[in-house]
Protein backbone atom coordinates (compact mmCIF):
# COMPACT_ATOMS: atom_id res chain seq x y z
CA UNK A 1 0.00 0.00 0.00
CA UNK A 2 1.36 3.42 -0.90
CA UNK A 3 1.62 6.20 1.69
CA UNK A 4 -1.14 8.04 -0.11
CA UNK A 5 -3.42 4.99 0.05
CA UNK A 6 -2.67 4.42 3.72
CA UNK A 7 -3.76 7.99 4.47
CA UNK A 8 -7.03 7.51 2.54
CA UNK A 9 -5.99 10.03 -0.11
CA UNK A 10 -5.85 9.86 -3.90
CA UNK A 11 -2.86 10.75 -6.02
CA UNK A 12 -2.30 11.30 -9.72
CA UNK A 13 0.93 11.30 -11.69
CA UNK A 14 2.34 14.50 -13.16
CA UNK A 15 4.03 14.53 -16.58
CA UNK A 16 7.36 14.34 -14.79
CA UNK A 17 6.31 11.11 -13.08
CA UNK A 18 5.88 12.61 -9.59
CA UNK A 19 2.74 11.97 -7.59
CA UNK A 20 0.48 14.98 -7.05
CA UNK A 21 -2.03 14.94 -4.20
CA UNK A 22 -5.66 15.46 -5.17
CA UNK A 23 -8.23 16.64 -2.68
CA UNK A 24 -11.12 14.31 -1.99
CA UNK A 25 -14.48 15.63 -3.21
CA UNK A 26 -17.17 16.15 -0.59
CA UNK A 27 -20.64 14.69 -1.01
CA UNK A 28 -24.01 16.21 -0.15
CA UNK A 29 -26.24 13.50 1.36
CA UNK A 30 -29.32 13.06 -0.79
CA UNK A 31 -31.56 12.47 2.23
CA UNK A 32 -30.73 15.99 3.42
CA UNK A 33 -31.52 17.45 0.02
CA UNK A 34 -34.81 15.53 -0.12
CA UNK A 35 -35.86 16.95 3.24
CA UNK A 36 -34.73 20.43 2.15
CA UNK A 37 -36.89 20.30 -1.02
CA UNK A 38 -39.84 18.92 0.96
CA UNK A 39 -39.68 21.88 3.34
CA UNK A 40 -39.49 24.36 0.46
CA UNK A 41 -42.44 22.78 -1.39
CA UNK A 42 -44.58 22.38 1.73
CA UNK A 43 -43.86 25.92 2.92
CA UNK A 44 -42.78 25.00 6.45
CA UNK A 45 -41.14 22.25 8.47
CA UNK A 46 -44.46 21.47 10.16
CA UNK A 47 -46.18 20.82 6.83
CA UNK A 48 -43.20 18.88 5.47
CA UNK A 49 -43.53 16.32 8.27
CA UNK A 50 -46.69 15.03 6.55
CA UNK A 51 -44.80 14.01 3.41
CA UNK A 52 -41.45 12.67 4.60
CA UNK A 53 -42.56 11.20 7.93
CA UNK A 54 -39.94 12.82 10.15
CA UNK A 55 -40.58 14.90 13.22
CA UNK A 56 -40.10 18.65 13.10
CA UNK A 57 -37.10 18.41 15.44
CA UNK A 58 -35.51 15.76 13.18
CA UNK A 59 -36.00 18.01 10.16
CA UNK A 60 -34.46 20.92 12.02
CA UNK A 61 -31.40 18.82 12.83
CA UNK A 62 -31.13 17.71 9.19
CA UNK A 63 -31.17 21.32 7.99
CA UNK A 64 -28.48 22.23 10.52
CA UNK A 65 -26.38 19.35 9.22
CA UNK A 66 -26.94 20.43 5.60
CA UNK A 67 -25.82 23.96 6.43
CA UNK A 68 -22.73 22.52 8.15
CA UNK A 69 -21.90 20.42 5.08
CA UNK A 70 -22.22 23.39 2.74
CA UNK A 71 -20.88 25.96 5.22
CA UNK A 72 -23.73 28.23 4.14
CA UNK A 73 -26.91 29.56 5.74
CA UNK A 74 -29.94 28.28 3.85
CA UNK A 75 -32.77 29.80 5.88
CA UNK A 76 -33.42 33.01 7.76
CA UNK A 77 -36.30 33.84 10.06
CA UNK A 78 -38.87 36.55 9.45
CA UNK A 79 -40.90 36.48 12.64
CA UNK A 80 -42.19 32.91 12.85
CA UNK A 81 -41.63 32.21 9.16
CA UNK A 82 -38.62 30.52 7.54
CA UNK A 83 -37.38 32.28 4.41
CA UNK A 84 -34.74 31.02 2.00
CA UNK A 85 -31.48 32.92 1.78
CA UNK A 86 -30.10 33.65 -1.71
CA UNK A 87 -27.87 30.55 -1.33
CA UNK A 88 -30.91 28.52 -0.29
CA UNK A 89 -32.86 29.69 -3.35
CA UNK A 90 -29.96 28.67 -5.59
CA UNK A 91 -29.71 25.28 -3.91
CA UNK A 92 -33.39 24.43 -4.62
CA UNK A 93 -32.77 24.06 -8.35
CA UNK A 94 -29.59 22.02 -7.91
CA UNK A 95 -31.25 19.80 -5.29
CA UNK A 96 -34.22 19.00 -7.53
CA UNK A 97 -31.94 18.13 -10.43
CA UNK A 98 -29.77 15.88 -8.26
CA UNK A 99 -32.77 14.12 -6.70
CA UNK A 100 -34.37 13.57 -10.09
CA UNK A 101 -31.11 12.01 -11.37
CA UNK A 102 -30.79 9.91 -8.21
CA UNK A 103 -34.36 8.63 -8.58
CA UNK A 104 -33.81 7.86 -12.25
CA UNK A 105 -30.65 5.87 -11.46
CA UNK A 106 -32.45 3.89 -8.78
CA UNK A 107 -35.51 3.18 -10.92
CA UNK A 108 -33.39 2.17 -13.92
CA UNK A 109 -30.37 0.45 -12.38
CA UNK A 110 -31.25 -0.15 -8.74
CA UNK A 111 -32.44 -3.40 -7.26
CA UNK A 112 -36.09 -4.26 -7.70
CA UNK A 113 -37.58 -2.56 -4.64
CA UNK A 114 -41.04 -1.52 -3.55
CA UNK A 115 -41.66 1.87 -5.23
CA UNK A 116 -43.00 4.93 -3.47
CA UNK A 117 -46.74 5.33 -4.01
CA UNK A 118 -48.08 7.80 -6.56
CA UNK A 119 -50.78 9.87 -4.87
CA UNK A 120 -53.68 10.95 -7.06
CA UNK A 121 -56.75 13.05 -6.30
CA UNK A 122 -59.82 13.37 -8.49
CA UNK A 123 -63.44 14.41 -8.31
CA UNK A 124 -66.16 11.77 -8.24
CA UNK A 125 -67.21 12.57 -11.83
CA UNK A 126 -63.95 11.05 -13.09
CA UNK A 127 -63.52 8.33 -10.48
CA UNK A 128 -66.77 6.74 -11.69
CA UNK A 129 -66.06 7.13 -15.41
CA UNK A 130 -62.53 7.35 -16.77
CA UNK A 131 -60.51 5.98 -13.83
CA UNK A 132 -61.03 2.23 -14.52
CA UNK A 133 -59.68 2.46 -18.09
CA UNK A 134 -56.78 4.70 -17.04
CA UNK A 135 -55.77 2.30 -14.28
CA UNK A 136 -55.91 -0.62 -16.70
CA UNK A 137 -53.58 1.11 -19.17
CA UNK A 138 -51.22 2.23 -16.42
CA UNK A 139 -50.97 -1.27 -14.90
CA UNK A 140 -49.77 -2.71 -18.20
CA UNK A 141 -46.88 -0.23 -18.39
CA UNK A 142 -46.02 -0.13 -14.67
CA UNK A 143 -47.17 -3.35 -13.00
CA UNK A 144 -45.15 -2.74 -9.83
CA UNK A 145 -46.26 0.85 -9.23
CA UNK A 146 -48.31 1.60 -6.14
CA UNK A 147 -51.17 4.10 -6.25
CA UNK A 148 -53.06 5.98 -3.57
CA UNK A 149 -56.26 7.52 -4.96
CA UNK A 150 -58.25 10.14 -3.06
CA UNK A 151 -61.75 11.09 -4.27
CA UNK A 152 -63.21 14.39 -3.10
CA UNK A 153 -64.26 17.89 -4.03
CA UNK A 154 -61.98 20.14 -6.07
CA UNK A 155 -61.30 22.57 -3.23
CA UNK A 156 -60.46 19.74 -0.80
CA UNK A 157 -58.12 18.04 -3.28
CA UNK A 158 -56.27 21.25 -4.14
CA UNK A 159 -55.80 21.96 -0.45
CA UNK A 160 -54.25 18.50 -0.05
CA UNK A 161 -52.05 19.18 -3.07
CA UNK A 162 -50.86 22.46 -1.56
CA UNK A 163 -49.95 20.54 1.62
CA UNK A 164 -47.86 18.11 -0.48
CA UNK A 165 -50.26 15.21 0.13
CA UNK A 166 -50.99 14.59 -3.58
CA UNK A 167 -48.80 14.34 -6.70
CA UNK A 168 -51.60 14.73 -9.27
CA UNK A 169 -55.06 16.27 -9.10
CA UNK A 170 -57.80 16.04 -11.74
CA UNK A 171 -60.45 18.56 -10.77
CA UNK A 172 -63.14 20.81 -12.18
CA UNK A 173 -63.12 24.54 -12.70
CA UNK A 174 -60.25 25.35 -10.37
CA UNK A 175 -56.71 26.33 -11.19
CA UNK A 176 -54.05 28.89 -10.47
CA UNK A 177 -50.32 29.15 -10.03
CA UNK A 178 -49.04 26.82 -7.34
CA UNK A 179 -45.56 26.55 -5.90
CA UNK A 180 -43.59 23.68 -7.43
CA UNK A 181 -46.45 22.66 -9.73
CA UNK A 182 -47.96 23.14 -13.17
CA UNK A 183 -51.60 23.11 -14.22
CA UNK A 184 -53.26 22.60 -17.58
CA UNK A 185 -56.79 22.76 -18.94
CA UNK A 186 -57.28 19.27 -20.41
CA UNK A 187 -60.98 19.32 -21.28
CA UNK A 188 -64.35 21.04 -21.11
CA UNK A 189 -67.73 19.72 -20.13
CA UNK A 190 -71.17 21.29 -20.23
CA UNK A 191 -72.97 21.52 -16.91
CA UNK A 192 -76.46 20.10 -17.06
CA UNK A 193 -79.53 19.83 -14.86
CA UNK A 194 -80.27 16.30 -13.72
CA UNK A 195 -83.44 14.81 -12.28
CA UNK A 196 -87.07 14.22 -13.12
CA UNK A 197 -88.10 16.70 -15.86
CA UNK A 198 -91.57 17.04 -14.29
CA UNK A 199 -89.99 18.42 -11.12
CA UNK A 200 -88.42 21.21 -13.15
CA UNK A 201 -91.90 22.43 -14.12
CA UNK A 202 -92.85 23.31 -10.53
CA UNK A 203 -93.21 26.95 -9.62
CA UNK A 204 -90.74 26.43 -6.76
CA UNK A 205 -87.82 24.26 -7.88
CA UNK A 206 -86.66 21.74 -5.21
CA UNK A 207 -82.86 21.46 -5.20
CA UNK A 208 -80.46 18.68 -4.18
CA UNK A 209 -76.99 20.22 -3.86
CA UNK A 210 -73.55 19.64 -2.40
CA UNK A 211 -72.38 21.77 0.50
CA UNK A 212 -70.20 24.78 -0.36
CA UNK A 213 -67.64 25.30 -1.74
CA UNK A 214 -69.04 23.80 -4.94
CA UNK A 215 -68.94 25.26 -8.47
CA UNK A 216 -72.09 23.36 -9.48
CA UNK A 217 -74.02 24.71 -6.52
CA UNK A 218 -72.91 28.25 -7.30
CA UNK A 219 -73.83 27.89 -10.99
CA UNK A 220 -77.28 26.45 -10.22
CA UNK A 221 -78.19 29.13 -7.68
CA UNK A 222 -76.85 31.92 -9.89
CA UNK A 223 -78.81 30.71 -12.93
CA UNK A 224 -82.08 30.42 -10.99
CA UNK A 225 -81.60 33.81 -9.34
CA UNK A 226 -80.88 35.54 -12.64
CA UNK A 227 -84.04 34.02 -14.14
CA UNK A 228 -85.98 34.97 -10.99
CA UNK A 229 -87.08 31.38 -10.46
CA UNK A 230 -88.17 30.43 -6.98
CA UNK A 231 -86.29 27.51 -5.44
CA UNK A 232 -86.01 25.60 -2.20
CA UNK A 233 -83.07 23.55 -0.93
CA UNK A 234 -84.50 20.15 0.06
CA UNK A 235 -81.27 18.17 0.46
CA UNK A 236 -77.73 19.37 1.15
CA UNK A 237 -74.87 16.91 1.49
CA UNK A 238 -71.05 16.82 1.45
CA UNK A 239 -70.87 13.73 -0.81
CA UNK A 240 -72.07 12.66 -4.23
CA UNK A 241 -73.62 9.29 -3.28
CA UNK A 242 -76.18 11.11 -1.11
CA UNK A 243 -76.79 13.68 -3.87
CA UNK A 244 -77.29 10.86 -6.37
CA UNK A 245 -79.75 9.15 -4.02
CA UNK A 246 -81.69 12.37 -3.56
CA UNK A 247 -82.05 12.87 -7.30
CA UNK A 248 -82.95 9.22 -7.93
CA UNK A 249 -85.45 9.35 -5.08
CA UNK A 250 -87.25 12.28 -6.69
CA UNK A 251 -86.53 14.78 -3.92
CA UNK A 252 -85.40 17.41 -6.36
CA UNK A 253 -83.09 18.34 -9.22
CA UNK A 254 -79.37 19.02 -9.21
CA UNK A 255 -76.57 20.24 -11.46
CA UNK A 256 -73.52 18.23 -12.51
CA UNK A 257 -71.59 17.40 -15.70
CA UNK A 258 -73.02 15.47 -18.64
CA UNK A 259 -70.28 12.89 -18.02
CA UNK A 260 -71.59 12.29 -14.50
CA UNK A 261 -75.22 12.07 -15.63
CA UNK A 262 -74.39 9.57 -18.38
CA UNK A 263 -72.24 7.40 -16.11
CA UNK A 264 -74.91 7.29 -13.39
CA UNK A 265 -77.82 6.78 -15.79
CA UNK A 266 -79.54 9.90 -14.44
CA UNK A 267 -82.06 11.77 -16.61
CA UNK A 268 -81.06 15.21 -17.87
CA UNK A 269 -83.44 18.14 -18.09
CA UNK A 270 -83.31 19.73 -21.53
CA UNK A 271 -85.11 22.63 -23.16
CA UNK A 272 -86.04 25.81 -21.33
CA UNK A 273 -87.66 24.26 -18.27
CA UNK A 274 -84.66 25.48 -16.27
CA UNK A 275 -82.17 28.27 -17.06
CA UNK A 276 -78.95 27.42 -18.89
CA UNK A 277 -75.86 26.59 -16.89
CA UNK A 278 -72.29 27.18 -18.18
CA UNK A 279 -69.39 25.02 -19.30
CA UNK A 280 -66.77 23.97 -16.78
CA UNK A 281 -63.09 23.30 -17.34
CA UNK A 282 -61.28 20.09 -16.44
CA UNK A 283 -57.90 20.88 -14.86
CA UNK A 284 -54.90 18.61 -14.31
CA UNK A 285 -52.48 19.84 -11.65
CA UNK A 286 -49.19 17.99 -11.32
CA UNK A 287 -46.19 18.46 -9.08
CA UNK A 288 -42.94 19.35 -10.80
CA UNK A 289 -40.10 16.82 -11.04
CA UNK A 290 -42.26 13.73 -10.66
CA UNK A 291 -40.91 10.29 -11.49
CA UNK A 292 -41.53 9.01 -15.01
CA UNK A 293 -44.31 6.67 -13.93
CA UNK A 294 -46.23 9.48 -12.20
CA UNK A 295 -45.87 11.74 -15.23
CA UNK A 296 -47.13 8.96 -17.51
CA UNK A 297 -50.15 8.52 -15.25
CA UNK A 298 -50.78 12.25 -15.50
CA UNK A 299 -50.62 12.05 -19.29
CA UNK A 300 -53.13 9.18 -19.31
CA UNK A 301 -55.52 11.15 -17.08
CA UNK A 302 -55.21 14.23 -19.29
CA UNK A 303 -55.89 12.24 -22.45
CA UNK A 304 -58.90 10.47 -20.94
CA UNK A 305 -60.40 13.69 -19.55
CA UNK A 306 -60.06 15.43 -22.89
CA UNK A 307 -61.58 12.57 -24.86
Amino acid sequence: MTPEESRGGVSVMSQSGHSLPQRMARNVPTELLRSFVAIVEAGSMAQATETIFLTQSALSLQMKRLEDVLQQKLFKRDGRKLILTPIGEELVSYARQLLALNDRIMSTLGEDAEPDPITVGMVQDFADTLLPDVLGQFRLAHPRSRLVVRVGGSAELLDMFDRSRLDLVLCLGQHGDRSGATWKVVGHDRMTWIGDPQIAERSEVPLVLLEPPCRFRDAALRALTQERRDYRLVLETPNLPALRAGVRGGLGVSCRTRRFATAEGLPTITGDALPAVPEIETILVRRNHLADAANELGDLLAAAAGG
